[in-house]
């Protein structure tokens, strides 16, 4: 293969790599857009609430830790969640500092009457890959990333239907 038909190839598969990108940005738009339509609440509300509702008991740090996003936007999520009475917080009798989240009667019906997969398209889709595929792919994550040079950190811990 000569230069020009080398450098053909490459700009050719970087173009089918940033369509890849933008197939899954606006998929993942698209599902949150439609999730938010069809039962009423956000993406990331949702998937708090399915977290909850699959895990009974939860406090508000362990919620942020599987979702991957901070204590404090855990906290507003649950706030809303409450407010909308899809959730109780209820107080440990053996030590009232500590509070557990539990879903309700209404959060229950509502998580089976949602749109699937309730914590969301592209959490499902790196949920079903194989252990070396997801290494392999956070690798190269990683790699694309150093390439962009800086970046705004802080954005990983946000969740992705606020990011969109």
């Amino acid at each position: 293969m000569g230069i020009k038909n080398s450098v053909l190839h490459r700009n050719k598969s970087v173009l089918a790599a940033l369509m890849k990108f933008r197939l899954i940005i606006n998929s993942v738009k698209r599902h949150y857009q439609w999730v938010e339509k069809q039962s009423g609440i956000k993406g990331a509300q949702l998937w708090a609430l399915w977290e909850l509702y699959r895990t009974p008991g939860l406090r508000v740090s362990e919620l942020g830790k599987v979702m991957a996003i901070q204590q404090p936007t855990a906290s507003n999520l649950v706030d809303k969640l409450v407010k909308s009475k899809l959730i109780v917080r209820r107080r440990s009798t053996a030590d009232q500092r500590e509070v557990r989240l539990f879903v309700t009667n209404t959060g229950r019906k509502l998580i089976k009457q949602a749109p699937k997969p309730s914590r969301g398209l592209l959490p499902e889709a790196l949920h079903g890959l194989p252990q070396n595929k997801l290494e392999q792919l956070n690798e190269l994550l990683k790699n694309v990333l150093e390439g962009m040079g800086p970046i705004d950190k802080k954005s990983m811990k946000k969740p992705l239907s606020d990011v969109l």
